[in-house]
């Protein structure tokens, strides 16, 4: 039987993307996306639990990503994970969790400090920078997110 590894993300980018050139000339793009869920803890408390994703964008794609998206705006991820493990600095083991991206969307109103406008990996359209919407609440709680909650 035939296996399947596709993962969607929409997060932040914790990071400005970084673009290299493989010899053959074919672009590569990195980045870094967090994602934060919600949740309350055992005494009832909120507690925001954010994962960060590395993530690799190859070809045209890669340098579309370079040049409109920015640390802060909100993206839409389609690709494979694979886990990496790794010995840090202070002798610990870590795993970090990279992603090659397949597909992605800039997310937000076009213009705005956090996202690029809904477009599929293309040049957003956009002249003059529109005002910047609040984030939408978090689907488990009511309240509306403010920049003091970005985990970046």
């Amino acid at each position: 039987m035939a296996s399947f590894n596709k993962i969607t993300i929409v997060g932040y980018l914790g990071r400005d993307p970084e673009i290299r050139y493989t010899p053959s000339g074919e672009a590569v793009c990195n980045f870094s996306v967090a994602t934060t869920e919600r949740r309350k803890d055992q005494a009832g408390e909120l507690q925001d639990q954010t994962t960060w994703f590395r993530v690799t964008v190859w070809g045209k794609r890669g340098e579309i990503a370079n040049q409109y998206l920015t640390k802060g705006k909100q993206v839409y991820i389609e690709g494979r994970l694979r886990s990496h493990e790794y010995t840090a600095q202070d002798g610990t083991r870590r795993t970090s969790l990279e992603v090659t991206a397949t597909d992605f969307h800039f997310l937000g109103a076009k213009g705005d400090e956090l996202g690029g406008g809904e477009t599929s990996a293309a040049p957003p359209a956009q002249t003059k920078p529109a005002a910047r919407p609040q984030p939408a609440a978090d689907q488990h709680d009511d309240a509306p997110v403010n920049d003091d909650e970005i985990p970046f």
